[in-house]
């Protein structure tokens, strides 16, 4: 399958990974629909329509275009090649946290280990992103940007890296704020049994957008630096 973008995600595992598929509507390892779960009354597929097409991830390097001169092929080894010298990680267990308008899941723990390996991941293979477009630069910069933001969204493409980075596995579209602690009472007993502790992060996974926007498992990589 050929792929519009790339990016390097991390992608759970297990029952979180079979949970959170179904939670989101699609399976990234899979590329394939899954049905809702009924949750507590609650519009399932509503709550989760935009995060739907990324699959349960954590963003570790943004979706990018290749540069030119450059394949998934070549993109993939150098990709594998990282991963073998990088570190797995373990935090204390992932928590259901509200971040603004958005539910998601984050990491409790130490998370300086977790921050430099996903440096090093935008920083070891930017040499195959192509420069964002002047439209998509425009688009980041209506979130009005922080002046360390807009220094990365100019070196790296993104403004949520390197020193703005937040691991954060992302669960609902954005949501009224009133509607926030609803939706978290119901969303915790069904996510809250698959959350491992502690939270080991042990692997990455290369990942490709297709022409209908949804993104696909490319290829698992287990850190073993």
């Amino acid at each position: 399958m050929k792929f519009d973008r790339y990016a390097i995600y991390y992608t759970p595992q297990g029952t979180l990974a079979e949970a959170g598929a179904a939670w989101l509507g699609w399976d990234v390892a899979r590329g394939q629909t899954v049905a809702h779960p009924n949750v507590a009354g609650l519009d399932v597929a509503a709550l989760t329509e935009t995060p739907r097409k990324y699959g349960l991830h954590a963003t570790i390097k943004p979706p990018f275009v290749l540069a030119e001169g450059v394949t998934a092929d070549d993109l993939q080894a150098a990709f594998e090649a990282l991963c073998t010298q990088l570190a797995p990680v373990t935090l204390d267990r992932l928590t259901l946290t509200p971040l603004g308008r958005f539910l998601a899941l984050t990491s409790e723990g130490d998370t300086t280990a977790l921050n430099a390996m996903a440096a090093e991941v935008v920083r070891g293979l930017d040499t195959f992103r192509a420069p964002p477009a002047e439209a998509d630069l425009a688009r980041r910069r209506q979130a009005s940007l922080t002046p360390t933001q807009e220094a990365n969204l100019i070196q790296w493409g993104y403004p949520y890296v390197m020193d703005a980075f937040r691991f954060h596995i992302t669960l609902t579209s954005k949501l009224p704020k009133a509607d926030l602690p609803q939706i978290t009472a119901a969303l915790t007993p069904y996510i809250t049994p698959h959350l491992p502790q502690p939270f080991t992060l042990d692997s990455l996974t290369l990942v490709g957008q297709a022409k209908d926007g949804m993104f696909h498992e490319v290829h698992r990589a287990t850190l073993s630096g």
